[in-house]
């Protein structure tokens, strides 16, 4: 390559680079919109633990060849030039677009190489130079997808410029470039599938420039040859023989491209492209008026929009049409230009026939003219044929200047559209800057596209602001009363604002202009998947009623029975047969969506909280462990595991279950649940130290972190620092004065550290307020009556509180001692006892207390599955409802029932010494 451009002077190539930072460095101040959000934001073929292998297997936007929903465009290696920009500067927009403008350059320099075979210099800079800034490159420069024009582009000039050099002396064939064409074309042909059209543009070089024949010789030799008066020249066989190689090259390829497409074209719908279902002579008509379309848009391209699908070009469905004159003129002025080139000879015929095969070749896998596209304009698609176009400018002012009358004018011209370009280059940039400006920009060209105010509507969405959002979808459902997506995105964004009923009537609008199931028809040929959300956002949403769940799995089997390889129907009825405690037919659902996607993280993880509702944690681990496998940054399936091998109470789990949940901070360093969880297995592990650290981290980010608050304070109270614990349960009791436990511990302290009968006093009252019947705080509150010297009053307590427990000794007991000193002592001796001997009572009673709270420890590990929505769409996961962390477990594990029980027998034995001291011994 760089020696086809050995002729490009230094000077030449440095004046295209200084035009084109000129035009286009704004470009790298703008962001990632429109189609690059699928092709690099949501794409997982960039990222670096996607195999290379995906990326030969994919479309250009990441969806694998096979599946219907593929726009079978096949780009590999563009999509491997977005992976290297990934892995310098994952999606930092700048390195996306720095790049995109490198590759215009060299588009612009090898393209002056070309111009230079048919142009003068002088021209051929022109040319060069016009086609650097005209404004129509906008949508191919400064949008990052763009980049499969630019490369495909450099590899359509180099394969031309590599045939150029087939021809050797005496008219021989040289082999080696023809070789390298092949290869080039193939190249470029990986870049974007236009590229292999340059095959067509050689063959018209190979016979009308290289041969120098003109048609009128072709069809005279032709002739005489059929009329057996003549042979076939040695050249002209040559020539066939080239021509013979060049096609049957382009035939292997176009055969291994319909290969990799699986000999399926992509499914479009009416809105993509309205005049492709359209009957004749509408489509016709309307499809040869396009053509004239973007021939205006490279005379004048004043108003560019970035979509011209839908309503942005009226169907042109009578021949009494007026926008038939210019279909007329347009052809006839191309059959002028045709006759021209291919009828006399001259280097003036030539370079035209040549900037014709430029602007023709390559737009024909475009026109909609053999096969539909699911555009109608694409501004982009005319990046190389505008050179063919500014070959013919610059052919054209050429001719102007060399007349003395009309030199200066065409100078002041020529400055005049390369300046006003340059400007228009310039200022659609910045339209390019987001998604919002992007969008508006094109509603001021077009309001009668519903997409533009969909799309402008998402962009409003994605910022949360809703009320705006919903004005743009509603008129978007007014210019297309029958776009099934306007009105899916007016129900998404009502119930965004919580107007379920509004919603729900969006939904079902949507839902009636489903085409109906045909018998013995495929559904699926007929609309387009995204479409058949609208089940699952309908059911989605009336799921939230629990009388309605029935009807909601009604409309899940719908999209099921009309796509059986509906992947997203599968996940979101698990989830709802989850809801309605069916477990065993949500694991038959899951089964069934893994059987057409073994490679989804999302659906392991649910089904791994399927087997936790199934009571078998194994093999929930094992699942949470095949998701990590496929995603190993899987926050849920990270948090969710760790809380299972905690639960385990196995010692041997807990260091994964640590580096499990140290991974799940990293990913997610501002949820306070992570450090908790740390700070619980610290704990477990016998780690104070550390286990306050974790705490304190959770509180931090968290302050009114119910569970972590008392699991801290209870930290403090067992290392016996109860007094720290008193600011910690102060904190507790502020964001939840119902506290029942943090209102026990935080007695039990005031009584036995702080000696603060009184406030101890309060808050075993203040307990008994909340629940009448707590035997724990009703006990205590007895031991504050017995240190506060009321023996009758304690007992009266004990009596009540054996009442509500008649089952446990200890309180008999009691009640017996205190009975017996009642007896002993009579009411005057009630002031002689010991003030210590209570208070170590109290203490023991304290011990007795925390054998209770010290199950509090494992209440926050029961995982409960819940369902997030997810906007009513395709990316439906399990939560776990981690906040809600101090309720108590109804079932305890082996290990837990035996530690309980080792502790009552402690418990046992102190009130044994509470006797004695009771007993005064």
């Amino acid at each position: 390559l760089l020696e086809k451009m050995a002729d490009v002077s230094l000077k030449e190539a440095a004046l295209i680079v200084g035009v084109v930072a000129v035009c286009y460095w704004n470009s790298l101040f703008c962001g990632f919109v429109f189609d690059d959000v699928s092709a690099i934001l949501d794409n997982k073929d960039l990222h670096p633990s996607t195999p290379l292998t995906n990326l030969f297997q994919n479309d250009f936007w990441g969806t694998p060849m096979s599946e219907e929903r593929s726009h079978k465009s096949y780009r590999p290696l563009t999509v491997l030039t977005f992976r290297l920009n990934y892995l310098f500067s994952e999606l930092n927009a700048v390195s996306y677009h720095f790049l995109n403008l490198v590759f215009h350059v060299v588009v612009c320099i090898v393209f002056l190489k070309v111009c230079k075979l048919f142009l003068d210099n002088k021209s051929s800079i022109v040319a060069s130079l016009l086609f650097a800034v005209h404004p129509i490159h906008t949508e191919a420069v400064t949008g990052v997808v763009g980049r499969a024009e630019l490369l495909s582009s450099i590899f359509f000039l180099a394969a031309f410029l590599s045939y150029t050099k087939s021809k050797g002396p005496d008219n021989t064939i040289v082999w080696t470039p023809i070789a390298m064409t092949v290869f080039l074309v193939a190249v470029a042909t990986l870049c974007k599938e236009q590229g292999i059209t340059v095959v067509g543009i050689c063959c018209v070089y190979e016979v009308f420039i290289a041969q120098r024949y003109t048609l009128p010789v072709l069809l005279d030799t032709t002739v005489q040859i059929l009329r057996g008066k003549g042979s076939i020249p040695f050249s002209m066989l040559q020539t066939l023989l080239k021509l013979i190689v060049l096609m049957f090259s382009t035939l292997l390829l176009v055969v291994i491209r319909v290969q990799v497409i699986q000999s399926q074209l992509p499914v479009f719908t009416r809105f993509d492209n309205p005049a492709a279902v359209s009957p004749s002579p509408a489509r016709q008509l309307t499809f040869n008026y396009l053509l004239p379309v973007n021939a205006w848009l490279l005379l004048n391209p004043s108003e560019l929009c970035c979509d011209w699908t839908m309503g942005t070009i009226p169907l042109v469905e009578s021949l009494l049409d007026v926008r038939n004159v210019a279909t007329l003129t347009f052809f006839g002025f191309l059959g002028s230009l045709i006759v021209f080139s291919l009828r006399y000879p001259g280097d003036s015929s030539k370079t035209v026939l040549m900037a014709l095969c430029l602007i023709v070749l390559p737009f024909i896998p475009a026109s909609n003219l053999f096969f539909p596209v699911g555009f109608v304009v694409a501004e982009r698609v005319l990046y190389v044929p505008s050179m063919g176009f500014c070959i013919l400018v610059a052919h054209g002012w050429k001719k102007l200047s060399t007349r003395s009358v009309l030199r200066k004018i065409s100078w002041v011209c020529l400055a005049a559209v390369l300046f006003t370009h340059a400007l228009k280059t310039l200022h659609r940039n910045w339209d390019w800057e987001s998604e919002y400006t992007l969008f508006m920009s094109a509603l001021k060209v077009n309001k009668n596209n519903a997409k533009l105010w969909n799309n402008v509507g998402h962009a409003l969405e994605n910022e949360k602001n809703f009320e705006r959002a919903l004005q743009f979808f509603i008129q978007a459902t007014q210019v297309q009363p029958d776009d099934i997506g306007a009105h899916m995105n007016v129900g998404r964004t009502y119930k965004n604002l919580n107007k379920t009923k509004e919603a729900e009537e969006s939904y079902m609008i949507a839902k009636s202009l489903m085409p109906q199931i045909i018998p013995g028809k495929k559904y699926a040929a007929r609309v387009a998947p995204n479409h058949l959300n609208v089940y699952i956002n309908l059911a989605n949403l009336i799921r939230a009623n629990e009388s309605r769940l029935e009807e909601a799995d009604q409309l899940y089997r719908q999209a099921i029975s009309m796509r059986p390889d509906f992947k997203q129907a599968y996940i979101s009825r698990g989830e709802l047969l989850l809801k309605m405690n069916k477990p065993l037919k949500a694991k038959e659902a899951y089964l069934k969506a893994l059987e057409l996607d073994r490679t989804n993280a999302d659906l392991w993880y649910n089904l791994a909280i399927v087997y936790i509702e199934l009571k078998d944690p194994t093999e929930a681990l094992k699942n949470f462990n095949r998701a990590l496998e496929l995603n190993p940054t899987h926050k849920l399936a990270l948090f969710n595991s760790a809380l299972l091998m905690q639960e385990s109470g196995e010692a041997r789990l807990r260091p994964e279950a640590k580096q499990r949940l140290l991974h799940y901070v990293k990913e997610e360093p501002q949820d306070a649940n992570g450090y908790f969880n740390l700070g619980m297995l610290a704990m477990d592990d016998k780690k104070d130290t550390e286990a306050e650290a974790w705490m304190k981290k959770a509180i931090k980010l968290q302050p009114n972190f119910r569970s972590a608050l008392f699991n801290l304070a209870l930290l403090y109270s067992q290392t016996a620092k109860e007094l720290m614990a008193l600011p910690v349960l102060e904190d507790l009791l502020r964001y939840y004065p119902d506290h029942t436990k943090g209102l026990i511990l935080k007695g039990d302290i005031l009584m036995n550290q702080k000696k603060d009968i009184v406030g101890a006093k309060i808050c075993f009252e203040k307990i008994l307020e909340l629940d009448p019947n707590n035997v724990q705080g009703k006990h205590n509150l007895c031991v504050v009556y017995f240190e506060e010297r009321d023996l009758i009053k304690a007992e009266k307590c004990l009596v009540e509180t054996l009442a509500l427990a008649p089952h446990e000794e200890y309180i008999q007991r009691h009640l017996n001692i205190v009975r017996s000193k009642i007896a002993s002592l009579g009411a005057a001796e009630q002031s002689s006892l010991p003030a210590d001997g209570t208070a170590t009572g109290a203490t023991a009673e304290k011990k007795n207390s925390l054998k209770h709270l010290k199950e509090v420890k494992n209440e926050q590990k029961s995982t409960q599955a819940i369902v997030d929505n997810n906007k009513g769409h395709s990316k439906s996961k399990k939560q776990i409802e981690k906040n809600n962390m101090d309720k108590d477990t109804p079932k305890k594990s082996t290990k837990e029932i035996k530690d309980i029980e080792k502790k009552r027998v402690a418990a046992l034995k102190r009130l044994e010494e509470i006797e004695r001291i009771l007993n005064g011994e």
